[in-house]
């Protein structure tokens, strides 16, 4: 029987292992680094994550990163779940939430270092709109920065808040904070900013689902509605040195940098504050006009997939022996 080695620290009676060693391969950190991080920054994280059906991205030394839905068997049976359909798995997926320290520190110990939650709060309550800036490969930063100028001038035409982030990787996640509004019309109204900020700025975004029409140019992303996830301000990204998404004001944009936040600065540069939180503290009703011309817009996914469709039976027609 092999015998369990001792645990290197215990903090909140969760026992953490292997602490100083390297997250994974090029990580740049270990994992005392990231458990650190979530430990330093758990008030704000755990805000922002309560009541949110969670997926997290587990990294491990000489291995691709995965993405975790279930939460494992061997889990404390203190951890929260809901069970949830997925149409696309058929089968039913038993989410973990994350409402305290421990939860974040038990799976910063399973070396999950992205949270990435709905944008519901479970089980259907819509609480904001998310726009995802989305650059290409090797797109330039101020790219996202003239796109985000564009949702902005969008936003104000129409009298909305608005929440700002670093996305953690090389882009920047918009949130407006709604009340009373169902998961279609979320997504209807999300569709119209985005297709509205495009128009505006022709030459450096696009609405373009499919990667290869986008020319360059900054993906609007207005696909994130009801059961869809998003990087949760303030977590990690399994990208080396590990940044962080951290908020902004709008006019931050303007010098501020996706790699400025790391899980090394993060906590330091938030201090006790909640920037997140306070951003959303105050949500607002969706214009109905807003929604209306939403609703005649046509869903990118759907419309990506019968495009695709139709070019693969273009091709088979233009070479039938391809």
């Amino acid at each position: 029987m092999t015998r369990r080695s001792e645990p290197d620290e215990v903090r909140d009676g969760v026992a953490l292992t292997s602490l100083d060693t390297e997250l994974f391969d090029g990580a740049g950190a270990t994992k005392r680094e990231l458990i650190d991080h979530l430990d330093a920054v758990g008030d704000q994280l755990v805000a922002a994550l309560s009541g949110r059906p969670l997926t997290v991205l587990r990294a491990r030394s000489g291995q691709p990163p995965f993405m975790q839905k279930n939460l494992p068997k061997h889990a404390p049976p203190w951890i929260p779940t809901v069970e949830i359909w997925s149409q696309a798995g058929q089968r039913t997926v038993r989410y973990p939430l994350c409402e305290e320290r421990r939860t974040l520190l038990w799976f910063g110990n399973q070396r999950s270092i992205e949270f990435h939650p709905t944008l519901i709060r479970w089980p259907d309550e819509v609480t904001a709109l998310l726009i995802d800036l989305d650059p290409p490969e090797h797109g330039d930063f101020r790219a996202v920065r003239r796109a985000a100028a564009a949702v902005r001038a969008v936003l104000e035409e129409w009298r909305l808040p608005a929440a700002v982030k670093t996305s953690g990787a090389k882009g920047v996640h918009i949130a407006v904070p709604v009340t009373g509004v169902d998961i279609a019309d979320a997504a209807a109204a999300t569709a119209e900013l985005a297709a509205r900020a495009a128009a505006l700025a022709p030459d450096v975004a696009t609405v373009e689902f499919i990667r290869a029409d986008r020319g360059g140019r900054v993906f609007v992303d207005s696909t994130r509605a009801g059961g869809a996830s998003v990087a949760a301000a303030y977590s990690p990204r399994a990208r080396p040195g590990l940044p962080v998404s951290f908020p902004l004001g709008w006019d931050d944009l303007d010098s501020a940098e996706p790699g400025d936040f790391t899980v090394r600065t993060a906590a330091g540069l938030l201090g006790r504050a909640d920037p997140w939180a306070a951003a959303l503290a105050h949500p607002v009703p969706v214009p109905p006009e807003l929604i209306e011309r939403g609703r005649a817009i046509a869903s990118p996914r759907v419309a990506a997939m019968h495009e695709g469709r139709r070019r693969r039976r273009a091709a088979r027609a233009a070479d039938p022996e391809a």
